[in-house]
């Protein structure tokens, strides 16, 4: 079976590529490598995004599937109030978010780390995703409602989905659930949706 950007450790070698992306107003040099999701490049979804939403004013954010960072460390170069946990399964992900983070001088607002290393009591003001569709339905549905209790009462979630990876029915899906979304955009054949804590 082949290497997913979701494995835990990816077994390509660890080979460092660097781009640089314009969030918001504040230019981002990321590293990349193979074997995590988006190497040497902003991502469509991430973009999109990215730009139909204003940045966040203050608060605890939590980046959901960070991969390298990309959207907890536009937050956090963005929001000076703010304090973002990325969490991702990708090892290598993780490492390539926290020297980003380093070289970007974010360290102290910003950390990557796997979901079991966040604080059990650890609450989110909102959390901000390109979740990772491709791992499946039902282990999509079990991520949300594992963080979405996170969220601190009036809290919200956004998340950027493809409008045929199941962005419509995913929003009808957690409207069920309990967990009220709507859509805040839609560009480019992916939706932005938001779901709210009440």
């Amino acid at each position: 079976m082949g290497e997913h950007y979701f494995s835990a450790d990816p077994g390509v070698p660890f080979e460092r590529e660097t781009f640089t992306a314009e969030v918001w107003g504040h230019e981002l040099t990321l590293q990349t490598a193979p074997g995590v999701f988006s190497r040497g490049h902003l991502d469509h979804a991430t973009a999109v995004l990215l730009r139909e939403l204003d940045p966040p004013v203050q608060g605890q954010f939590l980046d959901l599937g960070c991969g390298y960072g990309v959207i907890g460390l536009a937050i956090a170069r963005a929001v000076p109030l703010a304090n973002v946990i990325g969490v991702d399964v990708n090892e290598r992900a993780i490492v390539l978010a926290n020297d980003n983070a380093r070289a970007a001088g974010l360290d102290t607002r910003f950390v990557a780390c796997t979901a079991e290393q966040v604080p059990g009591n650890q609450v989110f003001d909102e959390i901000w995703s390109n979740p990772p569709i491709r791992i499946g339905k039902e282990a999509l549905h079990e991520l949300l409602l594992t963080w979405l209790p996170r969220l601190a009462p009036g809290g919200r979630a956004v998340m950027v989905v493809g409008k045929f990876l199941g962005a419509d029915s995913l929003q009808r899906w957690l409207t069920d659930q309990g967990w009220p979304t709507t859509r805040l955009a839609s560009a480019k054949g992916f939706r932005v949706l938001e779901t709210r804590r009440g």
